[in-house]
């Protein structure tokens, strides 16, 4: 995914039930894991590819959840619901990832990145083998959908 990170966070939220802090939940949860393009970019001049950095690691996100979760039902009920909508929106991530990107869904026992669909470099630039690709269809539909929710929540 390219674009449709956010406006699938956004989405989610709008699916869930109303709750307090559950949009910005989501929405940081949405497009955390791509905050390492700047490492990506200013420390690793593109290296790796990044979706190897832990920020992609379902594994990584399942750890930190199987922890705070029970802590913050224990200790902080309140914000139970925001951190389950912030962890379903980091999982939403690498879910959309997964379809031409590539997650290590087997790590740390395997070091695969796995998809379902491999994106040929048909354009001389990644960005535009994206573009064209029917995947990308996908996004602009996640896009079409969160415009209308948010349409749809306009009105009153």
């Amino acid at each position: 995914m390219l674009t449709a990170h956010l406006p699938s966070g956004y989405v989610l939220a709008r699916l869930a039930p109303k709750g307090r802090w559950l949009m910005p939940a989501a929405l940081i949860g949405a497009v955390l894991p791509d905050f390492d393009m700047l490492w990506f970019h200013f420390v690793d001049h593109g290296s790796i590819h990044h979706h190897r950095y832990w920020v992609h690691v379902p594994a990584f996100w399942a750890a930190v959840a199987a922890l705070a979760l029970p802590v913050l039902a224990f200790f902080a009920r309140r914000c139970l619901a925001p951190a389950v909508m912030f962890f379903a929106a980091l999982l939403l991530h690498m879910l959309l990832d997964s379809i031409g990107g590539g997650i290590l869904w087997g790590a740390p026992f395997s070091d695969r990145l796995y998809t379902l669909v491999e994106v040929p470099a048909s354009q001389p630039h990644w960005v535009l083998s994206f573009l064209l690709h029917w995947t990308f269809m996908l996004e602009l539909g996640i896009w079409g959908w969160a415009f209308y929710l948010w349409r749809k929540g306009k009105r009153v």
